[in-house]
Formats: structure tokens, sequence, C-alpha cells
């Protein structure tokens, strides 16, 4: 038998074995990418499918108006949120304090004017 011959015969599961481990981090490096949505993309960065169909762009629309309406929707609650927490955390004195201060004011008669 040739010598190189031999020699490439012996080499012959190393370069499948290295050769299988590449292919292997490829499945699953795509696999992943599906899995969590990223785009997939060609060799030179190129995603597969650039176009965007008018779904899509509707699918946008609906979901950044979706978002607005929830960021609303948080800052109301977080100024719910602050007025219950001045609320527990007051000391009572600070309270009853006001509650007077509103009982000491004069009330209005119908017929007084607005100061």
């Amino acid at each position: 038998m040739n010598p190189n011959l031999a020699l490439i015969v012996d080499q012959l599961p190393a370069v499948v074995f290295i050769v299988a481990i590449g292919v292997g981090g490829w499945v699953l490096t795509t696999w992943l990418k599906i899995k969590n949505g990223y785009p997939l993309e060609t060799t030179w960065g190129q995603p597969l499918h650039p176009g965007t169909s008018n779904e899509s762009m509707e699918r946008i629309k609906l979901l950044t108006g979706e978002n607005a309406q929830l960021r609303a929707e948080l800052g109301s609650l977080k100024d719910r949120l602050e007025t219950i927490e001045r609320i527990v955390t007051d000391t009572g004195v600070q309270t009853a304090s006001q509650i007077e201060a509103l009982r000491d004011k004069p009330r209005l008669k119908s017929g007084d004017p607005i100061r």
C-alpha cells in the first residue's frame, strides 16, 4: 500500500470528526436563531428574507400602538402607587394635621366668591 494513502486513511477519522463538529455547530446555531426569533442570514450577513410585507407593517403599527397604550397605563399605575406609598408611609400626625386644616377653613356659602 502506498505510504501517502496509508497516512490519509489514518487521518480520516480525525478529519470526519472535525467536519462533523463544524456542521453540528452550524445546525445548533441555526436552530437557536430560529427558536429565539432572530433573522436568518447568509454567510455575508445579508438577511434571507429582506422584504417586508403589508402584513408585517400592519403588525408593527398595531404593536407600536399597543406599546404606547401600555406605557401610558404604566405611568398611571406609577402615579397611583406613589400616592398609596405616601399614604401608607405617612406618620398619621401629618394626615391628622391636614384634616384639621381642612376643618378650620371657613365654609363657603352659596353666594360667596371663590378665593
